[in-house]
Order: structure tokens, then C-alpha cells, then sequence
């Protein structure tokens, strides 16, 4: 396969790339600077600039795009940052993919579309929620309707908490627990729909090549809540973890991002299980010991 990669620059994308060249497929990848290589082409989202024919021929997209919601602290300007750097490529992308007949496009999303949920265990049939992230779901998904309407085979990759050992949550809960810092965050009932990095990967290679569309939840079969992920991290790593960091706290640390923080998602990824998609780490403990070796 010839596959395009977007905003690919993180350690998922970088993963995703690394397992598609070593299984023998091609990866042209987007960037936004001078190419380095042939496998690279220029784009620039923000100004509608890509040539749809470096997408002829190609036989699918991949679309990571998109600033890190937990990377600075929620101004105005941030928020508005978060949804551009999802929308704007998306929309482009897909304009582009159904000018150039490209078969599919998988296109992240988050399992933040569902909105703060409780013990609910919800699937993919589930409604949009009411908060920021939500919100910012709900446009960054309907922003492939041009490849969609055009009959690109498009999925939404609602995509739960990635656990990867070079970036992300997992290293800086797992310097913590090391520090003898770990424990639950808020109440610690809120659930973590987790999924390790490698079924991460595994899954968008999957979707490549099965014939899945529309809203897919990313993520491991069995969520935890945030205190028993505390706890099996400590358990991890030989380390306690009888802290709680209550939500005040949160909130001085990291503003209104603490309201994504203390709620949560018991996603549950129906439509990955029902495609055929079987998880190398279906629990937790499985998760972390590959990652934290």
C-alpha cells in the first residue's frame, strides 16, 4: 500500500510509520517544512494549501493532526488553537482525498466526544456530549464530510488514553509513581479507556484494509478507573500509591483541562471486536508491562 500520513510527527504517528515500511508499504508523509526526502511532501492546512495530485494513486490517508490538549493551560487562545489544528487539516484532507478518489481516510477523533459519561459503558451509538472537547469532536469529525460524500470509506478514530512509553500520559504517571508521588486523581471513580500503543498501531493498520466506517472507539476492551490504574501502575513499578490529588488542586495546575481530567469515558470498542480485530494487550497489566518493560 502507498499510504499518506498527517501531522505524523509524534511518537504514534512515528510508530505508525515505522510498522507500515517494515511490513513492506510506502509512506509519503505531510510535513509543513521543506521536504527532506521523497517521502515527504509540503502542505500548509492553515492556508488550504495541498496539491491533490500527490494524492492520486495513493491508497490511504492517515490524520493525526492536531495540538495537545493537555500541553498548555486552556486560554481562548488555546482553545481555539486545539480545534484549528484538528479541523482545518481535516477538511482539507478530505477535499483533497475525494479530488483524488482516494479509497479511504482515517482520521482521529477522541473518545472526548462522548462528553463526561460515569460509570455509563458506552459504544460507538453513543450521542455527542455537551463539553469543550466534545464540542471539538463533533466538528473535527464532520470536517471529512467532503470525502465522505464523495464515497471515501472514512473512520473516526475516537481514540482513549494511549499508553506509549517515549511520550504522552503513561511516562509522566510513571515518574511520578517512581517519585513515590502516584495516586488517583479527583475521586479516581472516573474511568480511563485506555489502549496500548502497539494495539493503537495494530488497529489503524487494520482499518486500512477492512471494510469499517464511521465512528470507531480506539481503545482497550477492559477500562479502569483511574484508581485502579493508579493502583496497577504502582504495582508496576513496585511503588504505593496512596495519594489523591484533589480536583482544586488540578485546577491551579492545569486550569479547565481538569474537568476532562476528573471525568471520563467507559468506552468500549465495539466496532474494532465486532470487525475481527483482535488486541495483543487486552488488560491493563498487559499494556503497561510491554511498555514499561
Amino acid at each position: 500500500m502507498h499510504i499518506i500520513a498527517a501531522g505524523a510527527s509524534g511518537f504514534l504517528g512515528q510508530r505508525l510509520i515505522g510498522k507500515l515500511t517494515a511490513d513492506g508499504h510506502r509512506v509519503t508523509q505531510l510535513v509543513r517544512r521543506a521536504p527532506t526526502g521523497a517521502n515527504q511532501v509540503t502542505w500548509d492546512p492553515d492556508r488550504g494549501e495541498l496539491d491533490a495530485a500527490d494524492l492520486q494513486g495513493v491508497d490511504g490517508i492517515v490524520n493525526l493532526c492536531g495540538v495537545g490538549v493537555g500541553d498548555k493551560r486552556w486560554s481562548v487562545a488555546y482553545r481555539d488553537l486545539i480545534r484549528s489544528s484538528r479541523v482545518n487539516p481535516t477538511t482539507l484532507l478530505a477535499s483533497r482525498a475525494a479530488q483524488a478518489d482516494v479509497p479511504v481516510m482515517l482520521s482521529a477523533s477522541g473518545v472526548g466526544y462522548y462528553g463526561p459519561r460515569g460509570n455509563e459503558e458506552i459504544d460507538e451509538t453513543a450521542h455527542a456530549g455537551t463539553s469543550f472537547l466534545a464540542g471539538v469532536c463533533v466538528d473535527w469529525e464532520r470536517a471529512t464530510e467532503a470525502a465522505e460524500t464523495a464515497g471515501v470509506r472514512v473512520a473516526h478514530l475516537r481514540t482513549g488514553l494511549v499508553l506509549g512509553k517515549e511520550a504522552g500520559l503513561l511516562p509522566k504517571l510513571a515518574l511520578l509513581t517512581k517519585l513515590f508521588a502516584g495516586g488517583r486523581l479527583g475521586s479516581g471513580r472516573q474511568y480511563y479507556p485506555w489502549i496500548s500503543a502497539t494495539d493503537h498501531i495494530d488497529a489503524m493498520v487494520h482499518l486500512l484494509t477492512t471494510e469499517v466506517s464511521g465512528p470507531v472507539n480506539v481503545c482497550g476492551p477492559a477500562p479502569v478507573t483511574n484508581a485502579e490504574f493508579a493502583k496497577e501502575l504502582g504495582r508496576q513499578l513496585h511503588r504505593p500509591t496512596p495519594w489523591m490529588v484533589p480536583k482544586f488542586a488540578l485546577q491551579i495546575a492545569v486550569g479547565d483541562f481538569a474537568e476532562e481530567i476528573v471525568n471520563g469515558q467507559r468506552a468500549i470498542p465495539k466496532a474494532l471486536l465486532d470487525s475481527g480485530f483482535g488486541f495483543t494487550h487486552p488488560t491493563l497489566t498487559a499494556a503497561l508491562q510491554a511498555e514499561l518493560g
